[in-house]
């Protein structure tokens, strides 16, 4: 009796790793956000960790959805943070909190209610379904119109009671929206997280040319660096200059203009100031997008060889 009682409450297998990623992402979102008022990193932490306890009780099988709920949550507070600043951004701290803290309420509060509904969708471990796409539209469409509305109507000219008002108004219409349409929300949540985890094993499969593409690709980093830097010291006058005039070019500064010109971004804050230093660039330029071309075609190779095999398993469709 007691070992089936320890096998009912045992952890589902992965539940640890979801958990970590969870919280992870909840921090890394909570100290990009940090340059706002204090409270507002601490609030982010919370709720992330509020949201994976309360989904855990009500779906302890639901990993998909817990991740896809992490992943949703973090997205949520990127845009509030930006959307706040944008259309309020004088609202006063006490309106805050309660605007974010609305839609999630309502969101867990829905789900609850909706529990033994939403069960299968959330426990779901079936590929993403493009049948869901108009399901999640019809509940995305009004919580960007509300967005919209906010940034097109002079809500940032109000005074500060009125623009707290505004946003706790704005957030109430989007958290009646989201508790009316939560099993659409639970499906783009759970999806979210079935195309990560497909993506991801597709990546895991392709890692072999990926490592030798990533390898050849510092190689040849390297080797121009150490050209730049041999040129240099071979030189009587400075071959690079930057924004306070000629550069001595150390070997991370040639490293650096290695890596930037390779991946043709071109920051200009270290350029060649001669003929034979940029012939030198742009031969590798061109060498870069050679080695960039055949590890594209690698990698499509090896997916498709990948995908060749796994055909020709038994039990695949047509055995």
């Amino acid at each position: 009796m007691r070992g089936g009682a320890e096998a009912r409450y045992r952890p589902p297998e992965g539940w640890f790793r979801s958990t970590l990623m969870t919280l992870g992402f909840g921090l890394l979102v909570a100290g990009g956000v940090a340059d706002q008022e204090t409270p507002f990193p601490f609030l982010v932490i919370g709720v992330a960790a509020l949201g994976l306890g309360t989904l855990y009780l009500l779906f302890p099988h639901g990993l998909h959805f817990a991740f896809g709920t992490s992943a949703g949550l973090a997205v949520y507070a990127c845009l509030f943070t930006v959307m706040g600043r944008a259309a309020f951004p004088d609202a006063p701290g006490w309106s805050r909190a309660p605007a974010f803290l609305m839609p999630v309420a309502a969101f867990l509060l829905a789900v609850w209610w909706r529990r033994r509904h939403l069960r299968l969708v959330a426990e779901a471990a079936h590929p993403f379904d493009l049948q869901h796409l108009p399901r999640m539209a019809r509940w995305l469409i009004p919580v960007w119109a509300v967005g919209a509305f906010s940034l097109a109507l002079p809500v940032n000219r109000l005074p500060v009671f009125e623009q707290g008002t505004a946003v706790l108004a704005a957030m109430a219409v989007i958290s009646l929206i989201v508790a009316a349409s939560v099993r659409g929300v639970v499906l783009l949540l759970t999806d979210m997280a079935l195309i990560t985890e497909e993506l991801a094993g597709r990546v895991s499969r392709m890692l072999v040319p990926v490592v030798a593409f990533l390898a050849m690709y510092a190689m040849l980093v390297i080797v121009f660096a150490c050209l730049y830097r041999i040129a240099q010291g071979l030189s009587m006058h400075a071959l690079f200059h930057g924004p306070q005039g000629p550069l001595p070019l150390p070997f991370p500064d040639a490293l650096y203009f290695s890596l930037v010109t390779q991946a043709t971004v071109g920051y200009g804050d270290v350029t060649p100031h001669d003929d034979g230093i940029r012939l030198l660039a742009s031969l590798q330029v061109i060498l870069g997008q050679v080695l960039l071309l055949f590890g594209f075609a690698e990698i499509m190779r090896t997916r498709r060889v990948l995908g060749g095999d796994q055909s020709r398993r038994p039990g695949a469709a047509g055995d």
